[in-house]
């Protein structure tokens, strides 16, 4: 059944690229839904799942007629497909993405979006797993999840419009900022706790391969816990923290600050210094959670 739109193409079947897809189709926001994917054996399995109505393994063969075009590329090659779609694309399309990172991928895309008549609009839904691949895809990832817009001074109100009803269609809840402040708070909340998760089992694997014991057979639920995100994929993180470098330096140096104190603290025998401040991060972590909407789903 058609809906707001003929067609819609997403480029990059994965968890993100592959949920939305889902999505689109139960919403009935387009009348098809076409998945670009070089990977063979991924489209294929993309099709086999019906998570898309077509498949196409080029850009140029997959964006022509599409109303939207959805990167859903991990952030590394996103600049160079982005230059692909807009090359490929019928004026007055609209271009939107999924990355984690907005400035340096706004920066490279706009002006080759404006001079080819493309109307770029800057996405992040705020969603995920720890898994990858389009047979992790499921299409309730969006459902109640914050998706974050972020236009530029240059961006078509029509297309924002466009977007938005796209996100709303499959569940989201979107909110709008400067690319700057995104990539500012996703380094806090995202991507600081990635580079801590990584960090943390890669220290506890030095140890244990030093020391030739058998630390891990005595994780239990809080080194599970704490360590999920560690088991995203290694190159998609390398990548952010790459593009979102400036905010990423901020935010590491931010929590060694407190993981110095905290280290003091235990180094001189200070309980009270120490308590302060687990309380403090309970209180605030308490109040997080009674929040609503609050830990619904992971990016």
């Amino acid at each position: 059944m058609p809906g707001f739109v003929n067609r819609v193409a997403v480029v990059g079947v994965g968890l993100i690229g592959g949920s939305l897809a889902r999505a689109l189709k139960q919403s009935g926001f387009a009348g098809e839904v076409v998945g670009i994917e070089p990977n063979t054996a991924e489209r294929a399995l993309a099709l086999q799942l019906g998570v898309i109505d077509r498949g196409e393994a080029t850009v140029e063969e997959g964006v022509l007629g599409a109303d939207v075009v959805v990167l859903a590329t991990p952030v590394g090659p996103m600049e160079r497909v982005g230059l692909a779609c807009i090359a490929a694309m019928d004026a007055g399309a609209v271009l939107t993405d999924v990355g984690s990172v907005k400035g340096v991928i706004l920066t490279a895309l706009e002006e080759p979006a404006l001079a080819a008549g493309i109307r770029l609009i800057g996405g992040h839904p705020i969603a995920g797993t720890e898994h990858s691949g389009v047979a992790a895809s499921f299409p309730e990832l969006f459902r109640g999840a914050r998706i974050i817009l972020t236009p530029t001074p240059h961006s078509d109100g029509g297309a924002q419009a466009l977007v938005t009803a796209m996100w709303e269609a499959v569940g989201g809840q979107v909110e709008t900022m400067e690319a700057a402040l995104h990539d500012r708070i996703l380094g806090a909340t995202s991507h600081l706790p990635h580079v801590i998760a990584f960090s943390l089992v890669e220290a506890l694997r030095r140890m244990n391969d030093g020391e030739g014991g058998d630390l891990f057979r005595f994780a239990a639920g809080g080194f599970r816990d704490f360590t999920r995100i560690a088991s995203s994929n290694p190159p998609m993180w390398r990548d952010i923290c790459l593009a979102n470098g400036e905010s990423v330096v901020e935010m590491i140096d931010r929590f060694t600050t407190v993981l110095g104190e905290v280290r003091q603290a235990v180094d001189r025998g200070d309980a009270d210094a120490l308590e302060q401040t687990f309380v403090k991060a309970k209180v605030t972590r308490d109040s997080l959670v009674r929040r609503r909407g609050f830990l619904g789903s992971s990016e």
